[in-house]
């Protein structure tokens, strides 16, 4: 099995200045579940949301090189989604990658969201 890792980080101010400057964002990147978590979050919402914006990148940067083409994922073909007991975990939608396991890491603040990707290949 070979081990590929992603990792990104976000400034939370341009996650919510991008949400509310533009009514499509949020629909354009995230999925109706990650939405709904989000804004659950209420105060703390765009923390969330720039982790999950984070976590897409890094499975983007984890999963690119085994893709025939950068065009092949897209946003919401990697849905963030919370265990019940709060671990995040990866929901790949789609996605033509032969992988074993996906792990996933999601750390925010007040200004800064990142995230970090290891993906288990087949060999």
């Amino acid at each position: 099995m070979k081990i590929t890792v992603g990792t990104d980080i976000i400034e939370v101010e341009r996650i919510k200045k991008a949400i509310e400057d533009n009514p499509h964002f949020a629909e354009t990147v995230f999925t109706e579940r990650e939405i709904e978590y989000c804004e659950s979050k209420k105060k703390a919402k765009y923390e969330h949301y720039a982790a999950r914006f984070a976590a897409k990148e890094a499975v983007f940067k984890a999963i690119s090189k085994y893709l025939g083409n950068k065009y092949d994922i897209s946003w919401k073909n990697a849905e963030i989604l919370n265990e019940k007991d709060g671990r995040p975990y990866v929901n790949l939608i789609d996605v033509n990658v032969n992988f074993k396991d996906i792990d996933i890491s999601l750390s925010h603040l007040k200004d800064y969201a990142i995230a970090n990707v290891a993906i288990g290949m087949e060999d």
